[in-house]
């Protein structure tokens, strides 16, 4: 069984409003990250698609604490990619419309999709309000570098469970990963979204890697969703 949600081990607290595209998806907690795109789109993993409108809160740090950055924003409209399959996991994106545009500043910014896929070893950045351990959340957004693994790496991680719609990223041998509550944020590398946090066993465990939605394949369906939606 995959464990659905994943959450940031063996990360640290970010700058403070250092990843302005990161967005929380709240329902009274945050239970899924997400990323800005413009400002009407954010994208996250069709698995966090909750049953009724959220609120999404852009520009937060403390997620707990008034900052006067933040924008908090119901969604209109939730998208999931039509191929999705909630088994496999595989097509694990989705976009969200906003019910009306953010206010671009300093700390509320889109990500920037890729222009190509990223390679192998690429240090990228990860980032959500998951848990620091399998039972603690934390207040303020946490942060991990991690390098993109190999597809046969993944493969070995993950027998027969790996499309060509998922990358790897972390340590094989453990200690820092994302972990529940970060699941459909950000991984960004050289300043592209390239991931999106999909899935994986466990958190942080040896040789079991975080598995994320490859977005560079995706960039067509995202520009066209938005630009019909």
């Amino acid at each position: 069984i995959n464990q659905l949600d994943d959450k940031i081990v063996g990360g640290y607290e970010c700058l403070k409003n250092s990843v302005p595209y990161q967005v929380s998806l709240f329902t009274g907690y945050n239970f899924c990250g997400g990323t800005l795109l413009s400002d009407e789109w954010v994208l996250s993993a069709a698995h966090c698609k909750p049953k009724s409108n959220v609120e999404v809160r852009l520009g937060e740090h403390d997620i707990w604490e008034p900052e006067g950055t933040e924008q908090h924003i119901m969604s209109a409209k939730f998208i999931s990619h039509p191929d999705y399959n909630s088994r496999t996991q595989d097509n694990d994106i989705m976009l969200i419309k906003l019910s009306r545009p953010a206010n671009l500043n300093d700390f509320v910014r889109p990500a920037a999709l890729p222009s190509k896929c990223a390679t192998v070893g690429t240090m990228c950045q990860i980032s959500g309000w998951g848990n620091l351990r399998p039972t603690r959340y934390p207040d303020k957004l946490q942060c991990l570098e991690a390098p993109l693994l190999s597809d046969d790496t993944c493969f070995n991680a993950y027998p027969f469970q790996i499309t060509e719609n998922m990358i790897c990223a972390g340590y094989l041998e453990g200690g820092k990963d994302s972990c529940q509550g970060d699941s459909g944020g950000p991984l960004t590398c050289k300043g592209e979204l390239q991931g999106i946090v999909s899935w994986g066993h466990g958190c942080a465990q040896r040789n079991k890697p975080g598995v994320y939605t490859k977005v560079c394949n995706y960039i067509s369906w995202i520009k066209n969703t938005m630009a019909s939606g």
